[in-house]
């Protein structure tokens, strides 16, 4: 019979990202593991040193492409210590519809992790339901902004606009593939507004968690991949610099929402849910949870935005530009919009830290002004890394097909740890 014997192996490079961002050097004992060691690959950027030289407001857009599946978020973690800077707060309206918009983006992000984390280890079905729901959230990011993904859409002062009267409707005739009849069954849910569109997603939205959990809460194989594997205890997640699903899932409560209220958080009623056992299934749990959560965030947005019209951006020129149809009329609004675009604007001297409660943990902004027109120093705090740099302790002593479970729960995205 051969010996078992020690050697290292490369897992990896492996990542959607088109050139092999994660490597894994493992150190094996036949397969099970003794040291990992993460080897992150060829994505780096320097995004906070491309924003120290350019006007604030022409970042934000930036702020998209780091963790380029939960973009809004982004946005709002930047545009919240751009505002603390300046000494603003934007209109009541624009800060309900960035917590609309907070939500379905961790509703976006929640259901490429569940789709993903589920095809890694084996349920392929799991991906094409995720990607179903994705689409029609999709749907509103291009709505409001003009863009599936990279979306702008929050800015210092408030938001690019107000929420369209009108859902953009799938074409007849546009395609073979679709009949009349599946048209109209597309087009059912845009009759009317944004608000009515979203409305009737989170009417829909339950019973499609319900599908979900029918396929994995219980599923005897998904269990066996990630019950008992990846234990942290609370008080090692937060020494690790845990945030998020994965401090929660660790069982201790702490979300930026509630600790540290921020847009309009202190004004709706929603849950924290928190895992016992600090698992990859405690924390699958969680994440389920908060889907069901963010629906009923969303809900009582949509109330609240139906019966209170208002402005959704502060009317101050030289932070906010001027509406286009004045642009058009008046020399001077023609004006603040050129030097707004190209020069930005001047924050006093200071330094702040902004952060929110992003859909993998804090995400939060530290800027240093030193009265110029672009920032002297950015940093940003992705929660990625933390839980990244967890690897070698997360994996050590379990077999190689675990390493894959691992990588998924931690939801990682490059573009935030590579900045």
């Amino acid at each position: 019979m051969p010996e078992i014997r020690n050697y290292t192996l490369n897992f990896g490079p492996q990542h959607p990202a088109a050139h092999g961002v994660l490597r894994l050097v493992l150190e094996m004992d036949g397969e099970v593991i003794e040291r990992a060691d993460p080897h992150i690959g060829l994505l780096h950027r320097g995004t906070e040193k491309l924003a120290e030289t350019k006007p604030y407001n022409q970042s934000i857009g930036y702020m998209d492409r780091l963790d380029y599946v939960s973009m809004m978020c982004n946005e709002h973690g930047y545009v919240r210590a751009i505002e603390k800077l300046l000494g603003i707060e934007a209109p009541e309206r624009a800060q309900w519809i960035r917590t609309m918009f907070d939500e379905i983006t961790r509703i976006l992000n929640h259901m490429l992790w569940l789709g993903s984390h589920a095809l890694d280890v084996g349920a392929m079905t799991m991906f094409l339901y995720c990607f179903r729901e994705r689409e029609d959230l999709m749907d509103c990011y291009e709505a409001v902004s003009g863009a599936r993904l990279h979306a702008t859409y929050y800015r210092p002062g408030g938001v690019y606009r107000d929420l369209p009267d009108r859902m953009p409707r799938y074409q007849e005739g546009a395609t073979k593939w679709h009949s009349e009849s599946d048209i109209a069954r597309k087009n059912a849910a845009r009759e009317g507004s944004l608000l009515d569109f979203i409305e009737d997603f989170t009417e829909r939205f339950p019973t499609y968690i319900d599908e979900y959990e029918t396929l994995l809460t219980d599923n005897r194989i998904w269990k066996q991949r990630t019950v008992g594997i990846g234990v942290v205890s609370p008080e090692r997640a937060l020494q690790l610099g845990f945030t998020g699903p994965m401090l929660r899932g660790s069982g201790f409560a702490w979300d930026l929402r509630k600790k540290q209220p921020y847009a309009a958080y202190d004004k709706v009623d929603f849950d924290i849910p928190v895992g016992q056992n600090g698992d990859c299934y405690d924390r699958y749990l969680v994440r389920v949870e908060e889907l069901r959560q963010c629906n009923r965030i969303i809900k009582q947005c949509v109330d609240w935005l139906r019966a209170n019209p208002g402005p959704v951006m502060i009317d101050d020129h030289k932070i906010a530009p001027p509406p286009r149809s004045e642009m058009k009329d008046d020399m001077e609004a023609l004006i603040h919009h050129f030097k707004l675009f190209t020069e930005g604007y001047c924050p006093p001297p200071g330094e702040v830290y902004a952060a929110i409660e992003h859909p993998k943990g804090e995400f939060g902004c530290y800027i240093v002004s030193d009265g110029a027109n672009k920032p002297y120093r950015v940093k940003v705090r992705a929660p990625g890394f933390a839980h990244l740099s967890a690897m070698d302790e997360m994996a050590r002593g379990h077999m190689l097909a675990d390493v894959v479970a691992i990588i998924g729960t931690m939801d990682i995205v490059f573009g935030e740890i590579d900045r």
